[in-house]
């Protein structure tokens, strides 16, 4: 190629200065140009055609270096990864060989102490929560007998409330009939009442009923052989009824409960069938002396 350029170029600086005394090229007829600018062109064509030969060439070589490093890389890449991986996958190896065992009994030593704290954390629980229910439950039947006291009480304080009321209207009451009604009814709320008993059997005998009130009498000195009161009012009964001696052995130990009652039976009226009875006047007549 280079000869041929070199060449031209010859025949180019021979053919200039006959060209100065010729006319102008370019004025000449073309049957009058010779052949050396087709010669010139044709060897221009081939440089040209030659020069992309080399200039492809060249790419061919570069892309074929280029493909010999990149599959070099890539080769290199994958021994060292597979290298790396065979190193990784031996290390595995001798941990899992070496410290397995060790692994496996802390994993299993671990998790007992876990359970164990769990255990322990349940049972510490379930003891705390069985304490707060047994005094919660101590709390709630303290709490429930306190209120049923408090509503006992409350019961008590009204019964008490109505009996007093009732005991103020048999105080008031005109006739005993009146009276024996608002014993009666004293006695549903407080059934056995030895007090309302003894005033029941008192207001008996105001209405001539001596076996009834000998019966009230007994009632309370079955429940208190030592009511005084009651003792007597069955000494009254007795005297009505002309038991005499029992009438004055009941009035003897009514009299040893309260002195009082022995100035009373001085002046009873129940007792005038006793009059004149050595025990009975003697009886009165130990309360003057």
């Amino acid at each position: 190629m280079l000869p041929r350029i070199l060449f031209a170029l010859t025949l180019l600086c021979t053919a200039l200065p006959g060209l100065a005394q010729e006319q102008a090229y370019a004025e000449q007829s073309i049957y009058d140009k010779p052949l050396m600018e087709r010669y010139v062109l044709d060897e221009l064509k081939t440089l040209r055609t030659d020069q992309q030969d080399l200039e492809r060439r060249l790419i061919i070589q570069i892309t074929d270096r280029e493909l010999a490093v990149a599959d070099k890389s890539l080769n290199y890449a994958n021994v060292t990864v597979t290298y790396f991986f065979y190193i990784i996958a031996g290390v595995a190896s001798l941990i899992a060989m070496i410290g397995w065992q060790s692994l496996r009994e802390l994993r299993t030593n671990t998790k007992k102490m876990a359970d164990q704290q769990l255990k322990n954390a349940d049972e510490k629980l379930q003891e705390i929560a069985e304490s707060y229910e047994m005094k919660f439950q101590a709390l709630e039947r303290e709490l429930k007998r306190k209120t049923r006291n408090i509503s006992e009480n409350n019961k008590e304080i009204e019964r008490i409330n109505e009996v007093h009321n009732l005991w103020l209207r048999a105080q008031s009451a005109q006739t005993s009939e009146q009276k024996i009604e608002v014993y009666d009814e004293i006695l549903k709320i407080r059934p056995g009442d030895l007090e309302a008993l003894t005033y029941k059997a008192d207001a008996a005998m105001e209405i001539q009923e001596f076996h009834w009130a000998l019966s009230l009498c007994n009632r309370v000195l079955e429940v208190d052989d030592t009511n005084a009161h009651a003792l007597y009012q069955r000494a009254c009964a007795y005297a009505r009824l002309g038991v005499e001696e029992q009438a004055i052995s009941d009035l003897e130990r009514a009299i040893v409960g309260s002195e009082s009652l022995r100035e009373l039976a001085a002046e009873e009226a129940d007792f005038e069938t006793l009059f004149g009875n050595e025990r009975f006047d003697l009886l009165i007549e130990s309360g003057d002396n």
